[in-house]
């Protein structure tokens, strides 16, 4: 019996390590040893969604196998991660494994998904989105496998230094509901309130609740994309910059906004805040196209990068939205990294500098708070929202607060205060330096280049900055 399974087993280590899809739970046995995580890391849903699992799940799975492997006492057995023919299931246990492949064993996703499909079972379920409804995108566990091959090769994670207990705190609701998603540069979170507290059982948290992390971890730009719930001078008056970049939830952003955005992460020292209510799916939308852009990112390498950090992203249209727009945005990166380039090699001025950017005029991207809607409709779609009663963004979060704890170490901190987190005092990611997209310059490090063109930046927009925080709030 043990032969016939391993005979129908992916063999993913030759001699060693399998991976298999069994109806029954099997007994391990002198030669080979039988491991299954289909109880123990388990995603939470919000709707129909079922995977991929989260960064910190990963995590654990890689340090569990990693063991192992490394056992003396199993040193001479095989060892096999088994999983059910639940559908949903075996498609995250094999969502595991191959990334565990990807990442220690150094196999290309081609390799990795090809070991997987070895034997006589049947094909993978792909994941779907969040949404209430009919799926109309597939994600497949190959396009995880490359996504998270990309983020490996660009230093989004390491899983070497990685604060596993750090990552499962800050994405608790009651603990600000945030992920890092480009180390150092974007960081997602759900929308602030006007003041803390507890709202039908759901925390709710006020700006000044994030204003210790924020600072501790170089956030200096805030992007706001739902519509005004708390005042922006909170922010402001703290330090931060603050965009407001409205369009409606479930939907996709014009082109305008995608412009915009870009312009703004390009030009800012510092990590960028992103949220709209959720903090999933507009959220997740923009920082998307800046991925796509600037690190080649396919759009489903980029949908899965996103959902493995923060579960639930891009929802709906803004799937296929992204699938429109990736040739458009990779030859932005194109254009982008040519004309950066260019400036190097000629050593630009700021004028330069400024005049690169089409989309902006000075004074719009200097002053310290600005807000763009669609063609004057952003008053309108405010009131949409509000007579539509609860919203998608709503309806997410209300089912993320629902969730508990995984364990006693995730306490939940006071609302009124928000401190840092005290169990590590660095990042929750540190990018490797060395690495860069596509051979050209990251935009991660493009705050070096455009460092001249802030200081002027920032003194233009003290002698402006009280008629520049009062526009269109």
């Amino acid at each position: 019996m043990e032969n016939q399974e391993l005979i129908s087993a992916a063999e993913i280590i030759k001699d060693r390590l399998y991976f298999a899809t069994l109806r029954n739970k099997p007994k391990s046995t002198i030669n080979t040893h039988y491991f299954c995580t289909d109880e123990e890391l388990v995603y939470e849903n919000f709707y129909a969604d079922f995977g991929p699992l989260n960064l910190a799940l990963l995590y654990r799975y890689c340090c569990k196998l990693n063991k192992k492997l490394k056992s003396f006492s199993l040193s001479r057995k095989k060892i096999v991660h088994y999983t059910s023919h639940d559908q949903r299931k075996r498609a995250n246990a094999a969502f595991l494994i191959g990334t565990y492949a990807v990442i220690y064993l150094k196999k290309t996703p081609e390799e990795a998904y090809r070991a997987l499909l070895s034997g006589s079972s049947p094909q993978y379920l792909p994941f779907r989105d969040a949404s209430f409804g009919n799926c109309t995108y597939n994600l497949t566990i190959l396009d995880c496998l490359h996504g998270i091959r990309k983020a490996l090769h660009l230093g989004f994670f390491n899983f070497e230094n990685f604060d596993v207990d750090e990552y499962e705190h800050y994405e608790r609701v009651e603990n600000g509901d945030f992920n890092w998603i480009v180390p150092g540069k974007f960081l997602a979170f759900s929308g602030p309130h006007p003041k803390s507290k507890i709202e039908n059982g759901y925390p709710l948290h006020a700006p000044e609740a994030y204003f210790p992390y924020f600072r501790k971890h170089n956030v200096t730009t805030i992007i706001r994309l739902n519509k005004k719930i708390y005042d922006a001078k909170r922010f402001i008056d703290a330090g931060f910059d603050h965009y407001d970049l409205f369009f409606v939830d479930g939907s996709t952003p014009s082109d305008g906004i995608v412009r915009r955005f870009l312009n703004l992460c390009e030009n800012t020292e510092g990590a960028i805040a992103v949220h709209c209510k959720a903090g999933l799916g507009r959220t997740g939308t923009l920082i998307a196209c800046y991925i796509m852009k600037h690190y080649r990112f396919t759009h489903a390498e980029a949908i899965a990068w996103i959902r493995i950090c923060r579960p639930g992203s891009i929802i709906g249209p803004q799937q296929h939205f992204l699938e429109e727009k990736q040739a458009w945005l990779w030859l932005q990166g194109d254009l982008h990294r040519s004309k950066q380039k260019q400036i190097q090699l000629e050593d630009g001025t700021v004028n330069r500098l400024l005049s690169e950017f089409e989309d902006l005029s000075v004074s719009s991207r200097l002053s310290r708070h600005h807000s763009i809607d669609r063609s004057g409709e952003i008053d309108s779609e405010d009131e949409l929202e509000q007579k539509s009663g609860l919203t998608q963004g709503d309806k997410l979060r209300a089912l993320k607060s629902r969730r508990q704890p995984r364990s006693a170490t995730t306490g939940a901190l006071r609302l009124e205060e928000m401190k840092p987190h005290t169990r590590s005092t660095s990042q929750p990611f540190r990018i490797i330096a060395s690495n860069s997209a596509q051979g050209s310059m990251s935009p991660l490090k493009s705050s070096r280049v455009s460092a001249s063109t802030s200081a002027v930046a920032r003194r233009v927009a003290q002698s402006s900055g009280t008629s520049a925080s009062k526009v269109k709030r």
